[in-house]
This record gives C-alpha cells, sequence and structure tokens, in this order.
C-alpha cells in the first residue's frame, strides 16, 4: 500500500455507538462515510479463465489491497468488506482451506502497512469455527492498530449478531458488531447478484445499493469511481420529500 495520510475524528478506539437512520437523518456529503462491499465473482473470474478458483481469490485480495487505498485518498471513515459468510462453510473443503490460509496470508503481509497508513482493522462475526494460528492472527493484527485515527477497514468473516429475545432499536444497537460505525452510505455488490445475503441485514436499511456486473477481480478504480457516481446522483431523501430537500439546501 502507498502512503495514506489522514486524521479522521470518530475512528479510534474510543467509538461509540451511532445512532440509526430510523431516528435521525445522517450528515450526507458527496463521498460516503462508510462503503460496505460484498466481493463477489472470484471464482467465476477464474473459471471464465479456465484458471482454477482459488487463482480467483488470489487476484481478488489485490483488489483489496487497491480499494482499501483509493477508498482511504477519497476521505471513506469506514470500508466494510463481506469476505466469508457462513454459509460459505458449505463450499468444498480444498475451496474453504485454501480462503482461510490466504485469510492467515493477507493478515500478516498487509497489517503492518495498514498501521503504517494509520488504518484501523477489526474482524467481525463469530470467529470460533477458525483454527487457533488464524484467531491469534486476527487478534494480534487488531491490537496492533486499534488506536489507529484514519478509515476503519472492516472485514465482515462470519454472521454474527443472533438475537434471542425481542428488544428494542436502542438496545440493540449497542450490542451489533458494527455499533461503532454509521450505517453504510452505500452498499456495493459485484459479480452481477443482486441481492444482500444475510450482509448488514438490519444496517442496511437506507443504504443506496449498487450493483455491479464485474466480477471482484476485475473491481478497479474505475469501477470504483462509477459505483461514487451513482451514488452522487441519487436522492438520499430518508423519508422526506424532494421538496423539503430543496428546502433544505436553499
Amino acid at each position: 500500500m502507498t502512503r495514506v495520510s489522514q486524521s479522521l475524528a470518530g475512528t479510534g478506539s474510543d467509538m461509540g455507538s451511532f445512532v440509526s437512520s430510523t431516528q435521525t437523518v445522517p450528515d450526507l456529503g458527496a463521498v460516503p462515510q462508510h462503503i460496505a462491499i460484498i466481493l463477489d465473482g472470484n471464482g467465476r473470474w477464474a473459471t471464465d479463465r479456465r484458471l482454477p478458483r482459488t487463482a480467483g481469490h488470489r487476484k481478488g485480495v489485490e483488489t483489496v489491497r487497491s480499494t482499501v487505498e483509493s477508498c482511504a485518498r477519497l476521505g471513506v471513515r469506514y470500508l466494510t468488506l463481506f469476505a466469508f459468510s457462513s454459509e460459505n462453510w458449505r463450499r468444498p473443503a480444498d475451496e474453504v482451506s485454501l480462503l482461510m490460509r490466504l485469510f492467515i496470508s493477507a493478515l500478516q503481509r498487509e497489517v503492518t502497512q495498514l498501521h503504517r497508513n494509520d488504518l484501523r482493522l477489526r474482524i467481525v462475526g463469530d470467529r470460533t469455527r477458525f483454527d487457533r494460528k488464524l484467531q491469534a492472527a486476527i487478534m494480534a493484527a487488531e491490537a496492533l492498530t486499534c488506536n489507529n485515527r484514519g478509515m476503519t477497514l472492516t472485514t465482515a468473516v462470519v454472521r454474527g449478531d443472533d438475537v434471542g429475545r425481542p428488544i428494542g432499536e436502542d438496545e440493540l444497537a449497542a450490542h451489533l458488531s458494527m455499533h461503532y460505525a454509521p450505517e453504510p452510505d452505500l452498499f456495493i455488490r459485484t459479480g452481477g447478484e443482486q441481492r444482500i445475503s444475510n450482509f448488514l441485514i438490519w444496517q442496511l436499511a437506507y443504504s443506496e445499493l449498487y450493483f455491479c456486473d464485474r466480477y471482484w477481480p476485475d473491481f478497479d478504480q474505475g469501477a470504483l469511481m462509477d459505483a461514487l457516481a451513482w451514488y452522487r446522483r441519487r436522492e438520499r431523501r430518508f423519508g422526506r420529500t424532494s421538496a423539503q430537500l430543496a428546502g433544505t439546501a436553499a
């Protein structure tokens, strides 16, 4: 990663819970403060090129690196990447094993650069199914970057936040694994699928949903800028009318 110089208030270890957009209208800007992405299409990218699916996952790691760099430069405060879901455990054992090895190697290879660039790393979800080596690598990476003040990079690895009883919105918010970040302004899914697949289903209620036909390994900086241009054309009303928005702007 190249050097990224940022100092963004509210992204360090002292972050509290953010208020839901169902209760208040968030601050809006040309650049989303929180982007959430489902990294879809690695296997299909490889299959189209007559390569093993594992080649697509390795290429996808490179795309993660470039996307993190681009978002940090643009001033995005939170970037959340959906890398591995509970349902992905159903995949062939050799592919799951490769994904776990890639995860460990990426952590070990990239965390020093993340720390050098003042970025904060968080891994959310249920980690209990990971082996001890991977769990230790996650804890070490989070500990190293926990006091950094730049962009917060979150990797969602498996589903968490299961709740066994009815509770209110205020009570729930503080216990979500993503309580430290505002709701995503922009959700991106690559690979041509148009669903959210159990990813941040509570927080995406008022997010702008952008679906891209490109497979994740081909999601380059130009594709990211296309998504941001689309986002800027959206009218984010949060229950208000267009006339109300016009009055606010005036």
